[in-house]
């Protein structure tokens, strides 16, 4: 059954990001972490991206002492063409920001290298003027998406306020304990093959697609089934240029292999095999 690509929604802004936790991404929520009260319960919504971890392989526990916090920790899966320094642990709090409210509970749910936490809390101080309590920690969570203003080298033009231009600064994950902190990795192994992977946290591997052409392998991904408290689905999409072609070989004569597994897509580029003829 074929499937259809909706790129209707994925704006093009020359030389800006999205979001700039992540540098493929187009469209959907930013940043790494997102905390919102929920409007009826009065319950934390927190979403974490932990792209690379199982769905089984996540810890979590409440501060025993304060009932304020909620830890989190994820360690992901050894995959081939990473190296064993590159693999990444994860460790990190989030919870209520306040003296008024304490943490009862917590739901927790992990798929496609995303934690998502139903936080709930009750009033213990009554005596507290806020009737509905904001107060949640980090306070800056979700709003991902800062730029930073490059003037023009050119002499003539350094006064003018047009020569300012807008450069995306990608951000690393602060959860990140142990490995790297970007989300891509390339790496070209002794057997010649070239091993690049992206993450796309929240996409299932039945919604990341491939599309090699003869100059570059595009990618793309979607999370199609939106959680019932996200603001919308995230598009992911970039390309991988002819750098991963074994010097005089045509991309397309390679081998093209790819994967995805708990929200990490995962390529491998091999060069076909020598012709002995």
């Amino acid at each position: 059954m074929a499937s259809l690509i909706d790129m209707s929604r994925i704006p093009f802004i020359p030389g800006r990001l999205h979001a700039t936790n992540h540098p493929y991404q187009r469209y959907g929520p930013k940043g790494f972490m997102e905390i919102k009260v929920l409007p009826r319960s009065d319950d934390l919504y927190v979403r974490v991206d932990l792209p690379g971890v199982p769905d089984d392989a996540i810890r979590y526990r409440v501060d025993a002492v304060r009932q304020k916090l909620v830890f989190f920790s994820g360690e992901e899966t050894l995959r081939d063409g990473v190296k064993v320094e590159d693999v990444r642990e994860y460790s990190g709090s989030a919870g209520l920001g306040c003296d008024c409210c304490e943490i009862t509970g917590v739901d927790a749910k992990m798929k496609d290298g995303v934690l998502r936490m139903i936080v709930s809390r009750v009033k213990v101080n009554k005596d507290h003027q806020d009737n509905k309590c904001t107060h949640f920690v980090p306070p800056n969570a979700g709003r991902s998406g800062r730029y930073d203003y490059q003037r023009s080298s050119d002499e003539r033009y350094k006064y003018d306020v047009k020569s300012f231009n807008m450069v995306g600064v990608v951000e690393e994950h602060p959860f990140v304990v142990k490995g790297r902190k970007g989300v891509v990795t390339r790496q070209r192994t002794s057997d010649g093959c070239f091993h690049f992977s992206v993450d796309m946290p929240g996409v299932c591997s039945d919604d990341m697609f491939m599309l090699p052409n003869e100059n570059e392998i595009k990618f793309y991904g979607e999370n199609k089934e939106v959680y019932e408290h996200d603001e919308s689905c995230r598009i992911f999409l970039g390309a991988v240029d002819r750098t991963c072609c074994a010097y005089g070989i045509p991309l397309l004569n390679h081998d093209i292999a790819w994967d995805a597994e708990f929200g990490v897509l995962k390529v491998r580029v091999s060069p076909p095999p020598p012709n002995n003829n």
